[in-house]
C-alpha cells in the first residue's frame, strides 16, 4: 500500500508543469541527494511538507516543496524509499501551508531550498 502511494505521488508530481524549482524526484537511489520516507502520521515525521503549485511559493522554505521535471532545475534531488530505515528524512504531507515545518532538529534543516 505504501509503495503504491509513493508511486502515485511520484506520477502526480512528474505531471506538474515546471519552469524551475526545488525538488526533483529521481528514479534511482544513486542519483539522490536525499532519501525520503513518507510516514503515515505527523508525529513520526521530521518534516511536514506542503506541496506548492508555483516555484515562487517554495523559495527559501524547507517545508514548501515545488517539484520540477528537470534535474538541472532542482535544489535537491530526492528518492522515495519504501522503508523508514532507509531514509535520511521522514516527511508527512500536510494539506495546508500552515501545517508545514520542522518537527525535529535535523541535519538537513536549512538545506532544502
Amino acid at each position: 500500500m505504501k509503495r503504491e502511494a509513493i508511486s502515485a505521488l511520484t506520477m502526480v508530481f512528474a505531471a506538474i508543469p515546471a519552469v524551475a524549482g526545488n525538488v526533483y524526484v529521481v528514479d534511482f537511489v544513486s542519483g539522490a541527494d536525499l532519501c525520503v520516507y513518507v510516514v503515515d502520521y505527523e508525529s513520526g515525521a521530521d518534516l511536514n511538507v506542503y506541496y506548492v503549485d508555483y516555484e515562487s511559493g517554495a523559495k527559501g522554505e524547507d517545508a514548501f516543496w515545488y517539484v520540477v521535471d528537470s534535474e538541472s532545475l532542482a535544489d535537491v534531488k530526492v528518492y522515495f524509499v519504501g522503508y523508514e530505515s532507509g531514509a535520511d528524512l521522514k516527511i508527512y504531507v500536510v494539506d495546508y501551508a500552515s501545517g508545514a515545518g520542522w518537527n525535529n532538529s535535523h541535519p538537513w534543516q536549512g538545506r532544502l531550498h
